[in-house]
């Protein structure tokens, strides 16, 4: 028996979205998550976690959990009004650390997924929308909840902080390359920036917030109608918003640079920034060649994905 959870993408309105503006984000369905359940070893008992690692598996019994994941298995068995199940969870995972692509949330989704599966129990996807994100908090101090949203949910979204979730429609599917630069990025780090430039020069920093929130709303209406040249200009626009909050990267501007040289209608970095992944909202007929210029550009990696 196993549970899973996807990566994420944020297609328009990171860092604006921790300020109350609104964001678009997607799951990346390809990349997940992985939280296998199986019978204890003979002579074994309570919860174990195994981490496979590059170089060797690592076994974690319940007492030796880290924060975010002792966390997770606390709230679960709160929320359940269980005790820990007597079981091994070995925790797998396609999703880069560390790279703006939600992989702390995919852990601790597919944890309490499991922990609830190992016991037989369920949690409704608003109660676990609510644990994760205080998982959440643990990561990136002052998250918006757009990364457990989307997670959670498995589906693009329409997201503003404290309000319903929207599902965002396409009138035409939407291509795009993830390029990894290879820098891991902390959140937590970009997100503190943010507020750093916030708190020394708000009037300037809010017009910066305010600029986004308006291409969301624009990227909105174009997507719903499929006008995805003119979709791709304001991924390219947010990208150089983005710039102005210090959150890109020479490594980010040059795969940016590298897409639209190469066919691309847009580029942008998506998540916290300083490293991590750049999107690229790509013609159907171009995904090969574009592909081919970022690995050239120096990308570690390039994944296709789709929007429909």
């Amino acid at each position: 028996m196993q549970t899973s959870a996807p990566g994420k993408i944020i297609l328009f309105g990171e860092h604006a979205v921790v300020y109350g503006f609104p964001a678009i984000a997607a799951p990346v369905s390809s990349l997940r998550t992985y939280a296998a359940i199986r019978p204890n070893p003979p002579g074994q008992s309570g919860l174990r976690i195994v981490l496979p690692t590059a170089v060797d598996t690592l076994v974690i019994t319940r007492e030796a959990l880290d924060e975010s994941l002792a966390l997770t298995v606390d709230k679960t068995l709160k929320v359940l009004s269980a005790s820990e199940p007597d079981v091994t969870i070995e925790i797998t995972s396609t999703i880069p650390i560390a790279s703006g692509l939600g992989s702390g949330a995919a852990v601790a989704a597919a944890l309490s997924r499991a922990i609830c599966m190992a016991l037989d129990r369920s949690i409704d996807n608003d109660t676990l929308n609510e644990l994760v994100y205080e998982i959440e908090r643990i990561h990136h101090g002052q998250p918006s909840g757009i990364d457990n949203t989307v997670i959670i949910y498995e589906q693009t979204i329409y997201f503003v902080r404290g309000q319903p979730i929207e599902r965002f429609q396409v009138g035409a599917p939407l291509h795009i390359l993830i390029a990894d630069t290879g820098q891991a990025a902390s959140t937590k780090v970009t997100v503190r920036a943010v507020r750093d430039l916030y708190e020394s020069d708000p009037q300037h920093t809010q017009q910066i917030f305010q600029i986004i929130g308006d291409i969301v709303e624009q990227a909105r209406y174009l997507a719903a109608f499929g006008e995805i040249e003119r979709l791709g200009a304001l991924m390219t626009a947010n990208h150089d918003l983005l710039r102005q909050l210090t959150v890109s990267s020479d490594s980010l501007d040059r795969l940016v640079e590298t897409a639209i040289r190469a066919g691309a209608y847009g580029a942008k970095l998506s998540g916290g920034g300083r490293g991590g992944n750049m999107i690229a909202l790509v013609p159907a007929d171009r995904l090969d060649d574009i592909h081919a210029a970022l690995l050239k550009a120096g990308a570690v990696r390039v994944i296709a994905t789709s929007i429909q």
